[in-house]
């Protein structure tokens, strides 16, 4: 296992057994409440990404793990980091759908694969059988991919320089944010929206410009007669109070 998916479930593994208290209301969401995101509705949220969020915090591999609360985002931005998978690995962060979707507008649930044993996926997740934190057995059925922390730092350490890491790193605390895809300068927004590419914005202004000169100049042009013509007379309207 590398060395932050076993900082990770060192964190986890002590808080096996916890349950969430009256009203949904978990230490988990309040963390998130205030060191995250300051809304309090995150109290009494689901809180599966959210532990995982806080754990990642605790070991210090935040910015490989993404802080997230809303599981479709967080499986985009693995996307967008280059490190999502379709291979399970000790350490990595396994996305579910219940209704058995392959896509990730569809993932409600998320865990981290604690080990791999033939067609069985062991876990360890939050909010589970309605209320707890416990350990589960999984098969693929309703998995719809994995984000592997891993592979976000192998790609963060290969940013070509001149580059900031910072900045790839930030869209591990945005929920519906643009985030930037690793070693490209390609700006993707979550769902719905098509990748725009940075190199193109400053063609697309230069033919904004030159349409723009086009329509103004023509609007200017005298107009020029190409006949006689001959000038009705306009019958005047009654007034009318409406």
């Amino acid at each position: 296992m590398d060395p932050i998916g076993d900082d990770l479930l060192r964190i986890m593994e002590p808080e096996l057994g916890y349950r969430e208290g009256p009203g949904q209301h978990s230490k988990f969401g309040e963390w998130y409440s205030l060191t995250v995101d300051q809304d309090p509705q995150y109290k009494t949220a689901p809180w599966c990404d959210m532990f995982i969020a806080w754990a990642a915090e605790r070991a210090d591999v935040e910015e490989f793990v993404g802080q997230f609360a809303w599981t479709p985002s967080h499986a985009r931005w693995f996307e967008t980091q280059g490190a999502w998978s379709q291979t399970p690995e000790a350490g990595s962060l396994i996305f579910f759908d219940w209704s058995g979707g392959k896509d990730i507008k569809g993932i409600d649930h998320v865990g981290v694969v604690e080990r791999v044993e033939g067609g069985t996926i062991h876990t360890i997740e939050g909010n589970v059988d309605g209320v707890w934190l416990k350990r589960k057995a999984r098969d693929e059925s309703k998995v719809v991919g994995y984000g592997s922390p891993r592979k976000v730092k192998e790609n963060l350490a290969g940013v070509t320089a001149g580059q900031d890491a910072s900045v790839l790193q930030a869209a591990g605390r945005i929920e519906v944010r643009p985030a930037l895809v690793p070693g490209s300068m390609i700006l993707t927004d979550y769902p719905g929206r098509f990748p725009i590419s940075l190199e193109a914005a400053p063609v697309a202004a230069l033919l904004t410009l030159i349409l723009g000169m086009t329509f103004v100049l023509v609007r200017a042009r005298p107009h020029t007669s190409t006949g006689r013509h001959r000038r009705k007379r306009r019958r005047r309207e009654p007034y009318r109070l409406d």
